[in-house]
């Protein structure tokens, strides 16, 4: 449970399993609000002057071959989102403890389709827990497309 009066964290990355080169701290540092309700995730994150921040596009739930994984399953598309949210972010340099925020979409109207998507999200962000927007959505653009996770993240300066 939080205190009142609760410095913003400073979380770093860790070393991943498997990972062959030597994990760089994080440029990012979680806020959280004692002014605010508990919530699963930081209300706020900020970067240093300097960082090099890395814009990604909406991770969907798509095959190599562009078809759409898992049809009809909100956590097995979700699951791919984070798979390919991994990729990108490795392409760029970063991991998913480099994550300022996200936005994660859900194409339903069900509030527990939302839930699963989150907690699919939720569990692989660990305890990074940067803010996050959930939102319940009319389509998305892939046929039979249930759910998308746009980011952003920062690396140190020089980087």
């Amino acid at each position: 449970m939080r205190r009142a009066g609760r410095r913003p964290e400073k979380r770093s990355s860790t070393p991943r399993r498997g990972c062959q080169t030597a994990a760089m701290p994080s440029a990012v540092t979680l806020i959280r609000s004692p002014s605010l309700a508990d919530a699963e995730y930081a209300y706020a994150a900020t970067a240093p002057a300097g960082a090099r921040l890395v814009f990604l596009a909406g991770a969907c739930p798509l095959n190599r071959d562009g078809t759409t994984a898992a049809p009809g399953d909100v956590a097995g598309q979700a699951a791919v989102c984070v798979v390919n949210l991994r990729t990108a972010l490795a392409d760029a340099g970063a991991t998913l403890e480099d994550v300022l925020s996200t936005r994660v979409l859900v194409a339903s109207d069900q509030r527990q389709d939302l839930v699963t998507a989150w907690r699919v999200v939720r569990d692989a962000f660990g305890a990074h827990d940067a803010p996050s927007t959930l939102f319940g959505v009319t389509v998305l653009g892939y046929p039979g497309q249930l759910v998308e996770i746009e980011a952003v993240a920062a690396l140190p300066p020089g980087s």
